[in-house]
């Protein structure tokens, strides 16, 4: 009888034990027994100081397979248009990231075309903007090429975003949007002849996609999809905070919306959602935020990059950066303290619960 029942016992401890291990093989972490599309980061620093900067570049050598360097802060085109020497401020700044650069990781390289609205070109490092026709003319072409050109061979990415986040171009300048494509056209043209075997995309912002107040927004779209579905990848760009997004449904509602308009390979070139409440008086802004949101939102978009196949994911930025923000220009600082608490960790080093899903994520 005493045998029967410590058989029996044992039987129901292993039902048990079972049963603990069915329940754990629901959670996030078992849609991953072997990850498929590679995660990273930007090298954005979180502060001003080669210590910062330190500390960003051996994050992503122990956090990532992919990382992206984002230049998007002024075009030398005078420089270009008049061949005269580049500004050191630039030259410098490039090096810095080729004696930098990470190896045995993929590297996404993006470079910003328009300006911070996005509805015109990038400024130059006086402050000027190129004097133009069109934006198809020939002497913007011939900048925008040495430009891209110069930094594809200066960094030799693995990917290319040629432009950024330029779907809003066609929601504020219709004739612009066209002038743009004959643009880029050429310019992809010219850089795949150098480079034939390097992915080439354009971003597009997924926010703005999703945002009902767009204006013949079915048209909008279908351009939009219609166009990325024709480039080597397409490119997302998406803060999901942006269209007041805060749950699991939210956020797969949006990536739902992805799929059924994209017939490309996907990548999130920059994303990233904030873990506290973000108020801007001076934008009327003010959205709730919390660190539970921001990890559901990178558990979301781990596991629709994993059952989508997506390339990869880059998280803009990996730790808060109030510092950094601190010594900015007093014009620019409502604007770019929107992403402020975009990282896994916070401002004095302190890991997020997102930071504990990346980690998860990416030893799968």
């Amino acid at each position: 009888m005493k045998l029967h029942l410590i058989k029996y016992l044992i039987l129901i401890l292993l039902l048990s034990a079972c049963k603990k291990e069915k329940q754990k093989d629901t959670s996030f972490f078992s849609n991953f027994n072997h990850r498929d599309f590679k995660m990273g980061f930007t090298t954005w620093p979180y502060a001003r100081t080669i210590q910062a900067v330190d500390d960003t570049y051996n994050f992503l050598t122990d956090n990532t397979d992919i990382y992206a360097e984002h230049i998007d802060h002024f075009i030398p085109w005078n420089a270009w248009m008049n061949n005269t020497a580049l500004p050191s401020e630039f030259v410098d700044n490039i090096q810095s990231k080729v004696n930098r650069k990470l190896p045995g990781k993929k590297l996404l390289l993006s470079i910003g075309l328009l300006n911070n609205s996005r509805d015109d070109l990038m400024s130059d490092f006086d402050g000027t903007t190129p004097t133009y026709t069109h934006l198809n003319d020939a002497h913007i072409i011939d900048a925008y090429y040495k430009h891209v050109h110069y930094l594809v061979n200066a960094l030799q990415p693995d990917r290319l975003v040629i432009a950024i986040e330029v779907n809003k171009l066609l929601l504020v300048n219709a004739i612009k949007w066209q002038e743009y494509k004959l643009m880029i056209s050429e310019v992809k043209t010219r850089i795949k002849n150098d480079y034939p075997d390097l992915p080439i995309s354009e971003s597009m912002m997924l926010h703005v996609l999703l945002d009902a107040q767009s204006q013949h927004l079915d048209t909008y779209i279908n351009e939009i999809f219609a166009y990325s579905n024709q480039l080597d990848f397409t490119s997302i760009s998406f803060y999901p905070f942006s269209n007041n997004l805060h749950s699991k449904t939210d956020f797969q509602s949006a990536f739902d919306f992805l799929h059924q308009h994209t017939t490309n390979t996907i990548a999130f070139v920059e994303t990233g959602n904030i873990s506290k409440d973000l108020i801007i008086p001076s934008l009327n802004v003010n959205i709730r935020g919390s660190e539970t949101e921001q990890k559901i939102y990178l558990e979301t978009l781990c596991i629709n990059a994993q059952e989508h196949q997506y390339d990869f994911i880059i998280w803009w930025t990996h730790r808060d950066y109030t510092a950094l923000w601190q010594t900015f220009p007093p014009e620019i600082k409502d604007l770019a303290s929107t992403w402020l608490s975009t990282g896994i960790i916070t401002d004095d080093g302190t890991q997020r619960p997102s930071y504990t899903s990346w980690q998860k994520a990416f030893e799968k």
